[in-house]
């Protein structure tokens, strides 16, 4: 993970950035594959927000964006997380269509500042989001990572790795 963040525009204390990203891509990942309808992903993002929102309520600590990580994080490790079943179940989906949908194994943080994402236990981690002084707010949702098309398919390069950790 990073730790060069910039100045802060001041304590945000609301997630709702954070949470559009790992909505926006749990959503892009089901859309990938084509057998949800628009319709249906915007019930599911909309019931998915929800859910986080209220999972998180009393576990985001903007001071120290680190605390709660483990809490905040979704994951599906040949088990679905209950949130996602939860927003799927919304629009019909079942669990193995899940399991069908989304890559096997899947971790996403959502800390405060930065939501990133691995597919596969030693895949590479991708930053979805980043919060800093330099990057306009317009930019919510936009994939750093360069292999969007390539999702589950290859990791990202190493050299990405590399830069993150220097």
């Amino acid at each position: 993970m990073s730790h060069r963040h910039g100045p802060r525009r001041g304590p945000r204390a609301d997630m709702l950035p954070e949470i559009a990203a790992a909505v926006g891509f749990v959503s892009s990942l089901l859309r990938t594959r084509g057998c949800v309808s628009e319709q249906q992903l915007q019930v599911f993002s909309g019931a998915l927000r929800e859910a986080l929102a209220e999972h998180y309520k009393h576990h985001w600590f903007p001071e120290k964006p680190f605390k709660g990580s483990g809490y905040r994080c979704i994951r599906i490790n040949h088990k679905m997380d209950p949130i996602i079943s939860k927003a799927a179940s919304q629009i019909g989906l079942s669990l193995p269509q899940l399991y069908q949908l989304l890559p096997s194994e899947l971790t996403l943080w959502v800390d405060p500042y930065e939501v990133s994402y691995r597919i596969g236990e030693d895949g590479s981690i991708c930053v979805l989001y980043e919060a800093t002084a330099a990057k306009p707010p317009s930019s919510y949702g936009m994939l750093t990572c360069k292999n969007q098309m390539m999702l589950g398919r290859t990791s990202p390069s190493k050299n990405y790795i590399m830069t993150v950790s220097s």
